[in-house]
């Protein structure tokens, strides 16, 4: 048994060394299906949750964060964890064509098919860019990742480390029953004060169709429901003959909307985004030349320098993508 088990172990090994993609026999055999980390499901357990629950990502460029909600016994969902991110590419705005090194914003959804163990990037997901909407819309791109390493050109790169952690969570809910999980991608935390702040930006339009999405689940800590017509997002709302089909035609006539809170939230930050922007003066938005990174790794690149990064955030040493850019903008001092 030891040695059939030895010699199916060498032949992987050497199988991925040819492949020139990984680094140890565990990245090979056994990183897909690593077990939650102990201290994680400890928390899962503190906080009314197991390991098969359902849950729902968000993810946040400006802050350069992605959070892990799961479903807790009272039906709700709850914070589970904030992971920082190590790299994203482009700039605040949707991914509209391949190329533009834009990383998608959006809400989509992921199925155990879009896991991907075999990840060069030691394991990714694909968020299923592009989505029913962006299709209709002839935006283009294929293969958009949640991904290790710290390298970007149109991903959201987590580190191998943080990524591990995730996809072992990820994969738990979905063999647990959950058919996908919904992924939410923003270009911030789309409080009043940072729609204010971007709201001479021409994806601002863009952008208050996606708060309605944000702030549904903000009120009502459940995964909100997503149509397309009128060429934008519907949360919350049933039509008369089910949802529309085609997401350029005009919305069908509605039975019922979103939650009279919810709306009453996106109406009343809106409003005093309104108020807020006629009142600033200066630059206060991020002026990215090419993506961003959480401070904590912007300290260290600035520190030690990509090479060092590149070896603590990839067991393999991704290069990190364009460092220089990750340092260019011109954050404020407290980031």
């Amino acid at each position: 048994m030891f040695a059939k088990l030895a010699k199916l172990s060498s032949a992987i090994l050497l199988a991925a060394l040819a492949a020139g993609c990984v680094s140890s026999a565990l990245d090979v055999g056994a990183k897909g299906v690593q077990p939650i980390a102990a201290k994680l499901v400890a928390e899962m357990k503190r906080k009314g949750m197991t390991p098969s629950s359902p849950i729902l990502v968000r993810i946040f460029k400006e802050e350069s964060e992605l959070e892990i909600w799961k479903r807790d016994g009272n039906g709700k969902y709850a914070l589970l964890k904030t992971y920082p991110m190590c790299r994203w590419s482009g700039q605040l705005g949707p991914k509209k064509r391949i190329g533009d090194r834009q990383a998608p914003e959006g809400f989509y959804h992921v199925s155990a098919d879009r896991l991907n163990p075999n990840s060069q990037y030691y394991l990714s997901f694909n968020l299923g860019y592009p989505n029913k909407l962006e299709s209709a819309l002839g935006y283009s791109g294929e293969a958009l990742m949640v991904h290790g390493a710290c390298s970007s050109s149109g991903c959201y790169a987590l580190t191998d480390e943080g990524v591990s952690e995730i996809y072992a969570v990820a994969r738990e809910a979905l063999k647990g029953g959950q058919t996908s999980f919904q992924v939410q991608a923003f270009p911030f935390r789309m409080t009043a004060q940072k729609m204010a702040r971007n709201r001479g930006n021409p994806n601002y339009g863009f952008w208050t169709d996606l708060k309605k999405g944000y702030d549904s689940f903000e009120v009502t800590r459940r995964q909100p429901k997503v149509a397309y017509c009128d060429k934008r997002y519907v949360f919350d709302t049933e039509f008369a003959g089910g949802d529309p089909v085609d997401p350029l035609a005009a919305c069908p006539p509605a039975i019922s909307g979103a939650d009279p809170l919810v709306a009453a939230r996106t109406e009343r930050d809106l409003s005093t985004a309104e108020t807020m922007a006629s009142t600033l003066t200066g630059t206060t938005v991020h002026a990215y030349a090419d993506g961003g990174m959480h401070p904590t790794f912007r300290k260290l690149l600035a520190a030690s320098g990509d090479k060092a990064l590149s070896k603590r955030t990839s067991l393999t040493k991704v290069p990190i993508s364009r460092p220089e850019a990750a340092l260019a903008d011109p954050y404020s001092a407290s980031e």
